[in-house]
C-alpha cells in the first residue's frame, strides 16, 4: 500500500514501560548494579559517570537480554547482571561516537566530550569498555564472554568502516547497511543470545533469536536514521539533520543521491565542511520531500522489522514473546 506523502506516524506507538512490564523490576536491579560498578576513587570517572547514567536512555538492550532470558525459562541473578555488561558497553560505545562526531549534544544534555575535551572523554569510554569486560569475567562463563568480545569486535569495525566509507557519496546501500549491522545491530543480537544461552536454549532457538536481535537492531537504527529528517530537537535530544553535518551519510540521503545525482554537489559540500546552513537545509529536504526518500527508507526498516517477528513464530506464545513483538512495533513508530 503507498504511503501519504507525509512522514508523520498516524498510530500511537506502544509505551516501552508496557513492553518492559515483565521486566520492569529486574531493570531496577539492573541500574542499582550499574550505579554500583561506576563507583571509582578516582573522582573524575565517578561523577563523570553518574553524569552519564543519569542521562538516562531507553534501556532496549538490557530489556532485549532480560525478556528473553525469561522467555526461555532463565530465573536466576545472573540476566541483570549481563544486561548491566551491555549497557556498558553501549554507553561506550555513544562516549566515542561523540568524540568522533565532534557531538555537542546527547540526550538533551551536553555531551561528555563538550564538557571535558576529547582527551579525557576517550579514556573514560575506555574505561567503561574494560569494565565491562572486567564484570564478564567475574561472571565466569566463557562461552558468554566470547560472545561480548566478538559483539565489541564488530561494533569497533563498523566505527572504522564508517570513518573511512561513511562520508563518501559513493557508498553503496549494501556497505551502509553492512556498516549499521556492525555498528548497532550485532549488539541487540548479542543481547538476544546471550538471554537464550543463559535460559540454555537449543541451538537453533539461540539462532531464532539472535535473528530477531539483528532484525530488531536494523530497524533501530534505521528508524534513528529518518528521525534525525522527521523528529524535532526538543523530542530527539540533538540538532534534528545533525547526523548529515557530523558527516553521516545515512539511507535517506543514499536514496537521494541515487534519485537526484545535482544533489550531490550540495550533500558533498555538506560533508566535506560540515556546515548546514538554512538554506542548504531547505533545499535538501526538498528534494528528498520530492523524491519520498524518507518513505523509501521507512520501507526498509519495516521490512527488517518483518523478518524480526517472522523469527518469532517457531517460538511458543507467550507473556514474553508478545513483548518482544511488542517492542519490534515500537522501533517503527517511535518518535525519539
Amino acid at each position: 500500500m503507498q504511503r501519504p506523502e507525509s512522514t508523520e506516524r498516524a498510530s500511537v506507538p506502544p509505551r516501552l514501560e508496557e513492553i518492559f512490564a515483565e521486566v520492569q523490576e529486574d531493570l531496577v536491579s539492573v541500574d542499582e548494579f550499574i550505579r554500583d560498578k561506576i563507583d571509582s576513587n578516582v573522582d573524575l570517572i565517578q561523577k563523570t559517570s553518574r553524569y552519564i547514567h543519569e542521562s538516562g536512555g531507553k534501556r532496549i538492550r538490557p530489556s532485549l537480554l532480560l525478556l528473553v532470558a525469561k522467555m526461555c525459562g532463565y530465573t536466576g541473578a545472573r540476566a541483570k547482571y549481563y544486561a548491566a555488561v551491555m549497557e556498558f558497553i553501549h554507553t561506550a560505545t555513544l562516549i566515542h561516537d561523540d568524540i568522533v562526531d565532534e557531538a555537542t549534544l546527547r540526550r538533551g544534555r551536553t555531551s561528555v566530550n563538550s564538557l571535558l575535551g576529547n582527551d579525557v572523554t576517550v579514556l573514560l569510554g575506555d574505561y567503561l569498555y574494560i569494565r565491562s569486560m572486567g564484570m564478564a569475567i567475574d561472571l565466569g562463563d566463557l562461552r558468554i564472554l566470547k560472545v561480548i568480545c566478538d559483539v565489541t569486535l564488530r561494533m569497533i569495525e563498523g566505527e572504522l568502516l564508517e570513518l573511512t566509507r561513511g562520508g563518501d557519496v559513493s557508498v553503496s546501500e549494501e556497505e551502509h547497511l553492512d556498516i549499521l549491522k556492525r555498528k548497532t545491530a550485532h549488539l541487540f543480537a548479542g543481547c538476544a543470545r546471550i538471554g537464550a544461552m543463559l535460559g540454555e536454549a537449543p541451538p537453533e532457538r539461540e539462532e531464532t533469536l539472535a535473528e530477531y536481535g539483528l532484525n530488531l537492531g536494523m530497524a533501530f537504527q534505521l528508524v534513528d536514521d529518518i528521525l534525525d529528517f522527521t523528529s524535532d530537537e526538543k523530542v530527539l535530544g540533538k540538532p534534528v539533520l545533525s547526523d548529515l553535518k557530523e558527516g553521516h551519510l545515512t539511507l535517506p540521503v543514499l536514496y537521494l543521491l541515487r534519485e537526484d545525482p545535482e544533489a550531490a554537489r550540495l550533500i558533498s559540500s555538506v560533508l566535506a565542511e560540515k556546515v548546514l546552513d538554512a538554506d542548504v537545509r531547505t533545499d535538501i529536504l526538498a528534494r528528498m520531500k520530492k523524491h519520498r526518500t524518507v518513505e523509501a527508507s521507512r520501507r526498509i526498516a519495516e521490512r527488517y522489522v518483518k523478518e524480526a517477528k517472522a523469527a518469532l513464530d517457531p517460538l511458543p506464545d507467550s507473556g514474553y514473546k508478545e513483548s518482544l513483538l511488542a517492542l519490534a512495533e515500537y522501533v517503527t513508530e517511535r518518535d525519539r
